[in-house]
């Protein structure tokens, strides 16, 4: 074989396995479109209704998981039917061999982050007295209740999602062995800030600015590394996870965006609110986007058409994290946070003179968005709208066992 042929040989090889990787990504993206399409249908054919009371009462946890059984049940085909990346693969010429084993490794990636057969157990080595007992039996319920939601109501059919897209919330810090979802307004630049010490880099939290914690380099995220270092740490580091009520964090972070000056959301996702959903808007707010009203937030979040896309700070949990294919270690809450984080410091034998932070971020002189204030925002909304919102967030509100907001009596 002289130098031409071989030269063409290897380009062919090149251009046939682009059109393969190229195929096999577009296929996961439309399946995962659709599973989300489905899904969403099913939510919103579901009954779950809340209504704005003077003295809301929870609705009881069993009653959610029953009228929900259908709205979380996948519709995508089992991975054991036929799989048209392998029947794709199995057609090539023999000359293909070496990308076929890329395309089944890439294949084997996305079976093996599914949820385990059971639940790892914690390695509590670190923890010598009874201090965090209660804290450590609410834990072991939070992780038994989510694995046993996922186990139930996803089963095996859980869409196929893009690997690098499921990581890339995901933070990694290597001399603890730990890995960090990150979920906005859920306490994540205090946990930035733990790891940028954990890492060595700083010696103490609190000499660590805001633009040092979201616009530094300080950090790695896991879709950095190569499918056998991702696989590696999905299987072997300890998985942490810290989520808040989906309703608070999402008023939390209108307040943060929309109502204090902001160079991006403003210009980027104000104006393109208020030109769509504000009649006779004036030349400022259409030239700044200073000025969003919650109820035009509201009905840029729910527009299936929206203007302008999603944002992580109002994105659901699930679709940032995915706690059903991943299976999270540990899973703090907002509510608990203090508590949470520096007993998830102790399960990990970080530094004994670190804790958690406990200072607001930004905006100190703000009350910090409670139930309070968001049954105060939620008022200037219809009850239409607010039933929606949860159907919106309600895997959310399932998957970490929140109560629903305002419940029919």
């Amino acid at each position: 074989m002289n130098l031409k042929q071989v030269y063409v040989s290897v380009l062919m090889f090149g251009v046939a396995g682009l059109l393969l990787f190229m195929y096999l990504q577009t296929w996961i993206d439309e399946q995962h479109a659709e599973s989300e399409e489905n899904l969403k249908q099913q939510i919103s054919n579901q009954d779950i209704k809340f209504y704005y009371t003077e003295e809301p009462k929870r609705a009881s946890n069993s009653q959610k998981l029953d009228r929900s059984t259908a709205v979380l049940s996948e519709t995508v085909s089992s991975q054991a039917a036929a799989n048209p990346f392998l029947e794709m693969a199995a057609s090539l010429t023999p000359e293909l061999s070496e990308e076929q084993q890329k395309i089944k490794l890439l294949l084997k990636q996305f079976k093996q982050v599914n949820v385990s057969p059971a639940m790892r157990p914690l390695n509590k080595s670190f923890i010598k007295d009874d201090r965090w007992k209660a804290t450590d039996e609410v834990q072991e319920k939070r992780r038994a209740f989510l694995y046993n939601f996922c186990k139930k109501y996803i089963k095996e059919n859980r869409p196929l999602i893009h690997l690098m897209r499921m990581v890339s919330r995901i933070y990694v810090e290597d001399k603890h062995k730990l890995l960090y979802c990150e979920v906005p307004k859920a306490g994540c630049s205090n946990w930035k800030r733990v790891l940028i010490v954990l890492n060595g880099l700083a010696r103490s939290t609190y000499n660590i600015t805001h633009d040092a914690v979201h616009y530094g380099k300080h950090l790695k995220k896991l879709d950095n590394y190569d499918l056998k270092g991702i696989h590696m740490r999905l299987k072997t580091y300890t998985k942490v996870i810290f989520v808040r009520d989906p309703m608070e964090r999402l008023v939390s972070a209108f307040r943060d965006k929309f109502e204090h000056p902001n160079s991006y959301y403003h210009p980027v996702f104000g104006k393109s609110i208020i030109k769509k959903y504000r009649h006779n808007a004036d030349g400022e707010a259409l030239t700044t986007g200073s000025g969003v009203q919650f109820k035009e937030f509201i009905q840029y979040l729910l527009d299936s058409h929206r203007p302008i896309g999603m944002d992580i700070h109002w994105e659901q949990i699930s679709k940032l994290c995915h706690p059903c294919i991943i299976n999270y270690d540990f899973i703090g809450k907002f509510e608990t946070l203090e508590e949470d984080a520096n007993y998830f410091l102790r399960l990990i034998g970080a530094p004994k003179d670190l804790t958690f932070p406990s200072f607001k971020d930004r905006h100190s002189t703000d009350e910090r968005t409670n139930s309070e204030v968001v049954r105060q925002y939620l008022a200037e909304i219809p009850a239409t709208e607010r039933q929606l919102i949860y159907d919106f967030y309600s895997l959310d509100y399932l998957m970490f066992n929140y109560s629903a907001p305002y419940v029919e009596p």
